[in-house]
């Protein structure tokens, strides 16, 4: 696994391009407070629902000032039909070789149906105005998360 992103620290920079072709730089959302989650695979039954946890909370993590930026490994064609067919109205960033989630400590082994592989990790950080990262979680369940995660945040 690679290194973890403690709180109070400087979030890493992101320069990724979103499932609608343009390209993201996390440095350019200064005066946002930004919710980025790493997911492993689109269309996978808990990134799915993940996902649409996102989707239905966006209004009240909105009303709160958060721009929520989801980033998996997948190509911008599969990320583009996730956000369409699941209606997803917030930015999904494509990180085809991992390096954004090796950066922000999201990346190493994990079990899935008793097999072991090396890959992204469900993490999600919460990144001030200043770019601080103000909570980082890790291995995180996709069932509850985002409603535990709204319930910290007070939405």
């Amino acid at each position: 696994m690679t290194q973890q992103i403690r709180t109070g620290r400087q979030a890493p920079d992101l320069a990724l391009t979103d499932h609608e072709g343009q390209q993201v730089r996390l440095s350019e959302l200064r005066d946002h407070k930004v919710i980025v989650y790493f997911y492993p695979k689109a269309f996978t039954p808990g990134c799915t629902s993940e996902a649409c946890d996102f989707r239905d909370s966006l209004a009240s993590l909105q009303h709160l000032g958060y721009t929520v930026l989801g980033v998996s490994g997948d190509d911008l064609e599969t990320l583009s039909r996730f956000a369409e067919e699941y209606h997803l109205p917030y930015r999904l960033l494509s990180d085809p070789d991992g390096q954004a989630a090796r950066a922000w400590g999201a990346w190493g082994e994990k079990t899935v149906n008793g097999e072991t592989r090396t890959g992204p990790l469900r993490s999600t950080f919460v990144i001030e105005q200043d770019g601080t990262v103000s909570s980082a979680e890790y291995n995180v369940q996709a069932e509850g998360h985002v409603k535990s995660l709204r319930e910290r945040l007070g939405a």
